[in-house]
């Protein structure tokens, strides 16, 4: 059982650190800037529309595609943790499975570099 522990001992600690990171910066960032509103912080964010507008207004798709990439690639990077937790124990052919998975990811962001997908013009 400790053995079976051990290998998620590193994970616990990761989280536990960046957790504790986040909290303190989340509570630095209330202490140590000024809480005034400006024009600046009123003013339209990067899509260009007014915050404080009817939430029901229709918007460019590409918002949507966006999102959808990061999601999709965000994802994918995501096996690479656990993949990085038992590198050691795996056998050759786990190994290169997983090259062969990034081969397939990274030709799937280059097409969609190339496609203009990440373009927003």
């Amino acid at each position: 059982m400790t053995l079976f522990l051990s290998h998620y001992f590193s994970i616990f600690i990761h989280l536990l650190v960046s957790s504790l990171l986040s909290i303190i910066f989340f509570f630095a960032s209330f202490i140590l800037t000024s809480q005034k509103g400006d024009n600046e912080k009123l003013s339209a964010y990067e899509c260009g529309f007014d915050p404080f507008d009817d939430a029901r207004n229709t918007f460019d798709v590409r918002f949507y595609l966006v999102a959808i990439l990061f999601i999709i690639f965000d994802l994918e990077i995501s096996f690479l943790f656990p993949w990085c937790i038992v590198l050691g124990s795996l056998p050759l052919f786990a190994y290169w499975s997983m090259f062969a998975f990034l081969f397939i990811l990274t030709v799937g962001f280059v097409y969609e570099w190339k496609k203009g997908a990440l373009e927003w013009e």
